[in-house]
């Protein structure tokens, strides 16, 4: 919280696009911790493979913010409870980071980072939009084993995590590794381990089957 709570668009330390007044299509996503035995969590999604925009791809719960929304806490809210069944009485928003646009997508994106005080089961709520649902341990996500960097053929390169039966790389990951460096809890690891995005993607699921998580509503797969 300390470390988070003066931040400003400048402090990102990813390559996104700030995001300007006017600048995009809002949306917010919903960074949730919970207190587990081991140590903090961290609720994920994979969304569905039949998606027309990132099929497959691990997330944040989250979406666009629809006009009745009060803001980017509740659109984040919401999105969470559509996808997740996630019961936002449980939930203690705690602050919003800079948004930021997602060129792809054309999103001017804000993390809403939050404590689940009351953890409830979650599960997949539509499988056409969401494949899994997983509480991924931040011990996890900060093991230097499951860490290494993604390259794609636009020459994109960044962190990815194989954690939990997913893949974390894009917008995702450049969240939980700001995460991990802001909470305290990022350990070295090898940056040289750079991994070609369409055969990690591939791989995804054997690279992380080896990590602990929670699957929340039955298996990951």
């Amino acid at each position: 919280m300390e470390a988070c709570r003066h931040l400003g668009p400048d402090d990102v330390p990813f390559r996104r696009r700030v995001a300007g007044p006017g600048n995009g299509r809002r949306a917010a996503v919903l960074m949730l911790f919970a207190e587990a035995d081991e140590g903090p969590e961290l609720l994920l999604t994979e969304r569905a493979p039949d998606m027309r925009a990132h099929a497959g791809q691990a997330a944040f719960p989250g979406g666009a913010i629809d006009p009745e929304d009060a803001g980017p806490v509740a659109a984040a809210l919401r999105e969470a409870r559509e996808e997740t069944g996630l019961d936002p009485d449980g939930v203690v928003p705690l602050l919003t980071l800079p948004p930021l646009t997602i060129p792809v997508t054309g999103f001017a994106v804000t993390p809403v980072l939050a404590h689940w005080a009351r953890p409830a089961p979650v599960r997949v709520v539509d499988p056409g939009e969401t494949a899994a649902v997983v509480r991924v341990p931040v011990a996890t996500l900060a093991d230097p084993a499951t860490r290494f960097r993604v390259t794609g053929p636009a020459g994109y390169t960044g962190p990815a995590f194989a954690a939990g039966g997913l893949l974390v790389w894009g917008f995702t990951a450049g969240l939980v590794d700001w995460m991990l460096t802001l909470g305290g809890w990022a350990r070295p690891w090898d940056g040289s381990d750079v991994r070609d995005l369409d055969e990690a993607w591939a791989q995804r699921h054997d690279l992380s089957s080896a990590s602990t998580a929670h699957p929340e509503g039955g298996p990951v797969r």
